[in-house]
């Protein structure tokens, strides 16, 4: 199995919908340790590390089944893992 960490930013109506939280309660599910929050242009940040397969799940879940009319673009950048997260956070 391959971890890996995922940086994604989502742009649209994204805040103010539940984003967050639901981000929050999937990448828990699928044991995903990192963050997700909203940024001041609009947009939402979310970092996410653990199995490659975990994290695509988790991505296609928002995009196809949470939030698809919601999402006008996303950018994701595939990253090496890193030490600096052992659990996920909803940051404010």
């Amino acid at each position: 199995m391959s971890e890996k960490r995922a940086h994604v930013f989502y742009s649209g109506s994204v805040q103010g919908v539940g984003f967050r939280f639901t981000a929050s309660r999937l990448a828990i599910r699928y044991n995903l340790s990192g963050y997700v929050k909203n940024l001041g242009d609009g947009r939402v940040e979310m970092m996410l590390q653990g199995e490659e397969k975990s994290i695509s799940l988790v991505l296609n879940d928002i995009r196809e089944n949470h939030f698809s009319g919601y999402i006008r673009d996303t950018e994701m950048q595939w990253l090496e893992p890193s030490k600096d997260f052992t659990r996920f956070e909803v940051l404010f």
